[in-house]
């Protein structure tokens, strides 16, 4: 079982890569601007279902690495660290200046939700990134890998429903914002990058 000191810090770090507007943060703030709350909603849980898809992938995959052997794990997990890392040092030193909302055709909520699954489950830096995410919070032995990594996905799914229909919903006051501050783009690049690499350093030293 996770300790609760584990959780609650991966529930923080989780948190704070919602709060940073990124592409699936972006298409939902364009598909409520466009359709409405209720698809702005319907988005986001297609995202979060997509999410779901690699968390299960990403369970069952890393479980049978852990199952298999201790140290290949650990060679994952060291892996994962570098590659948090590497993404927070693109993303201090990457130009994006002008974060704006993706054009976005109007369509129903139906085809929002259908189109977010796909747009999520087929996106392999998703994919990567639960890869190296999610074993810095697994623990051999805190008990059965299957159970931690389920939970953490669990948690990861229904705190990304949760944010983007909140977004959804106020995407009238946050849109007009974003189009105003031309440098938040900028400020999202150092903000990210800075919670990668802190987190990859953390990790890196801490007790496995």
């Amino acid at each position: 079982m996770i300790d609760l000191t584990t959780l609650l810090t991966y529930a923080a770090v989780v948190l704070g890569l919602f709060l940073i507007p990124g592409p699936a943060v972006l298409l939902v703030l364009a598909r409520s601007v466009t359709g409405g709350p209720r698809v702005g909603v319907a988005t986001g849980f297609g995202i979060a279902l997509g999410d779901l898809v690699h968390t299960a992938m990403a369970t069952f995959g890393l479980s049978a690495v852990l199952m298999t052997s201790a140290l290949a794990f650990s060679i994952v997990k060291y892996a994962g660290v570098i590659y948090l890392i590497v993404l927070g040092i693109r993303a201090l030193f990457e130009r994006n200046d002008d974060l704006h909302l993706p054009a976005s055709q109007p369509v129903d909520a139906q085809r929002a939700f259908r189109q977010a699954i796909w747009a999520e489950m087929l996106n392999p830096k998703t994919a990567l990134f639960f890869l190296a995410f999610l074993p810095q919070f697994v623990h051999p032995g805190h008990g059965s890998a299957v159970a931690q990594f389920a939970t953490l996905g669990l948690i990861f799914v229904a705190m990304s429903a949760a944010y983007t229909s909140l977004l959804a919903l106020a995407a009238g006051q946050i849109s007009p914002w974003i189009r105003r501050n031309k440098s938040i783009g900028r400020w999202q690049g150092r903000v990210v990058g800075t919670i990668y690499i802190a987190l990859g350093v953390r990790l890196a030293f801490q007790e496995r």
